[in-house]
């Protein structure tokens, strides 16, 4: 078959059943069409197709018919659902030839892994004839570029993301610049909000939303909004240059509720604040079970600021690790402003901390009371100023994984509310 006349453009295919079953998360598509914006490079259109053989000929020839440019992931495997090379081969009648070098270079890697060369894994060393191999500096499978007919050419990743983002700085960036399908570049910025609706933040900034460049878009998360400028120019100092006036009317507008940018987490940000000032944090939790000291942990470096933290689901640890009084959970019950309280400065206290917060209340689905629904949380935060708890309804129609996951970012606002309230 011979490319139709006129196609311009990538489009982006992604390979495997478990993206369709919903089995794992497809975040190369995500990467892959940021990284194509970044180099201002045209992007069409995604697609996702199962491991079946015929029906990746079929998309693979579509878009041959579209697209100047087929970018795939997954399926370069050496198992029998790893169709991707011989399917794409079929699609244009073309013969596979094994590649001896690769093979040399497969069972190599292989064996310094300490592990048997399957036969199987000899597939791997097939591409189509006069096809080029793209390399893979870190995993057994290579990639290739071939351009089967004028016009169209394809270039293959393996699924595993560490693999096809080595693989697509070393070849596939410079390729796509040296074939001249990079035009000018996008930069965008996302700046994250927490504690105020959707709805209300476009009403803040709705003339900003028809912006055509820079633009402006919001998106919305599990508590977190974002929008996200976005602005294309010939390079990236005037892109930059476009960028700035806009991001610094949104944050005039918005104040406090802007937390952060690109990839800040709550988190992050909180540490940040505290090492600036020499602070340290710890954290006592119940209904999250541990979600909020995660969410620290999972920032490099956190071991400089967050000392550490007790998971006390049970009113006995409550009181044994605590020392949270039991005259306060007979009287107030475990899920009560008092007992918030008692468990912030109990950790505070015992780890020495300058800060500490804490957490109880009913994740659900069973547990709530018409005084005590599921879906209401005391949070605490404990400091050298003192400790105050307050009561959030997250709402009983929610499951449990969300309403501990708002827990988890709900008190690390509050926290990084007081610590900028002092001036950190």
């Amino acid at each position: 078959m011979s490319a139709a006349p006129g196609r311009a453009g990538v489009e982006v295919l992604c390979i495997g059943t478990e993206l369709l079953l919903g089995n794992i998360v497809n975040g190369n598509a995500r990467w892959l069409a940021e990284e194509l914006a970044a180099l201002g490079v045209v992007h069409h259109r995604q697609e996702v197709v199962g491991d079946n053989r015929e029906r990746l000929i079929e998309a693979v020839r579509q878009a041959a018919g579209r697209c100047r440019v087929l970018i795939t992931t997954g399926g370069l495997g050496p198992t029998p659902d790893d169709l991707t090379t011989e399917a794409i081969a079929a699609a244009f009648g073309a013969d596979l030839v094994e590649h001896g070098e690769i093979w040399a270079a497969i069972q190599a890697r292989i064996r310094a892994r300490g592990r048997p060369v399957a036969a199987s894994n000899r597939k791997q060393a097939l591409l189509p004839r006069g096809a080029e191999v793209l390399a893979n500096p870190t995993g057994t499978a290579p990639g290739m570029i071939w351009t089967p007919v004028p016009g169209f050419t394809v270039l293959t990743f393996p699924g595993v993301p560490s693999e096809l983002r080595a693989m697509w700085q070393a070849t596939a960036a410079p390729w796509l610049r040296q074939a001249g399908l990079a035009s000018g570049v996008f930069a965008s910025r996302m700046l994250r909000f927490w504690g105020v609706a959707e709805s209300d933040l476009a009403e803040r900034v709705g003339d900003l939303l028809v912006l055509e460049n820079p633009t402006v878009a919001p998106y919305a998360g599990a508590g977190e909004v974002k929008l996200r400028i976005t602005a294309r120019a010939a390079d990236g100092a005037a892109a930059a240059a476009l960028l700035a006036p806009v991001e610094a009317e949104l944050r005039r507008r918005t104040g406090a509720s802007c937390y952060g940018v690109d990839g800040d987490s709550l988190a992050s940000v909180v540490l940040a604040a505290l090492r600036r000032r020499g602070e340290t944090l710890a954290v006592a939790e119940s209904c999250t079970g541990g979600g909020i000291g995660a969410a620290l942990a999972a920032v490099p470096g956190a071991s400089e600021v967050f000392v550490g933290g007790v998971i006390a689901y049970a009113n006995r640890v409550k009181q044994e690790l605590l020392g949270v009084p039991g005259a306060l959970l007979e009287r107030h019950g475990a899920v009560s402003d008092p007992v918030a309280e008692a468990m912030a400065e109990g950790v505070r206290l015992r780890t020495g901390s300058t800060w500490a917060v804490a957490v109880t209340g009913i994740a659900g689905p069973g547990g709530g009371s018409a005084a005590k629904p599921v879906g209401l949380v005391h949070i605490a935060v404990a400091g050298p100023e003192g400790c105050r708890s307050e009561g959030v309804r997250f709402g009983s129609g929610r499951e449990r994984h969300s309403i501990q996951t708002l827990t988890v970012g709900e008190t690390l606002n509050r926290l990084r509310l007081q610590l900028n309230h002092r001036g950190i």
